[in-house]
């Protein structure tokens, strides 16, 4: 890990850590993050990666600026699942804020380390189209077996991938993604929360 003392941060660096479980320690993340020199660290305690709410994750999204770097002690502190993970790291990107993993070696503010961000988008890319595929396929099935898949639903799979994007990579709130789609929050929460089912399973 000590090859990872040396992050090229033009700003803040900034820490996150979590556990899933309220037995379980922090120590070993929290230690290895002050070897870094982080200047905060964001903590979640006993909240599963699961969850669509994390309020040390939020608190994070909400402090960095262009030019900070996040720094995690492992890739699976951080993502609640691939899509997830792939989806903050888009997001870093675009907001143009480095990103640091210790144990996996990953940093971004080495040119070689820029690579991880193209890969994870285009990752990002393929899975969503995967859900919409598959949801499709799913529904085009269900039909021809004659079997009844409730009211039509007011968002296509497409619409959803695409206000998920827009949620997770870019950072738009849910309800300004839900009036730009003329739906309710809840309506539009609801089909993103089924489109991470599909992503999990």
């Amino acid at each position: 890990m000590n090859a990872w003392l040396d992050i090229k941060s033009a700003g803040r660096r900034v820490g996150y850590a979590r556990v899933s479980t309220a037995d379980q320690k922090l120590g070993m993340q929290l230690d290895a993050l002050e070897a870094v020199n982080c200047d905060r660290i964001f903590k979640d305690h006993g909240i599963s990666g699961a969850k669509s709410s994390r309020p040390g994750l939020d608190g994070l999204l909400n402090y960095i600026r262009p030019g900070d770097t996040v720094i995690v002690f492992k890739l699976d502190r951080l993502g609640r699942s691939v899509l997830h993970l792939a989806d903050l790291l888009v997001r870093f990107r675009n907001d143009r804020i480095e990103f640091c993993s210790l144990s996996e070696g990953i940093n971004t503010t080495t040119p070689g380390g820029k690579l991880v961000y193209h890969l994870f988008s285009a990752f990002a890319e393929f899975q969503r189209e995967v859900i919409v595929e598959n949801t499709i396929a799913g529904l085009d099935a269900a039909r021809r077996r004659g079997k009844h898949i409730g009211r039509p639903r007011s968002l296509s799979p497409k619409s959803v991938a695409l206000a998920s994007e827009m949620i997770s990579q870019r950072g738009h709130s849910l309800a300004a993604v839900a009036k730009r789609l003329g739906v309710s929050r809840m309506t539009l929460d609801r089909a993103i929360k089924r489109q991470r089912l599909d992503d999990v399973a």
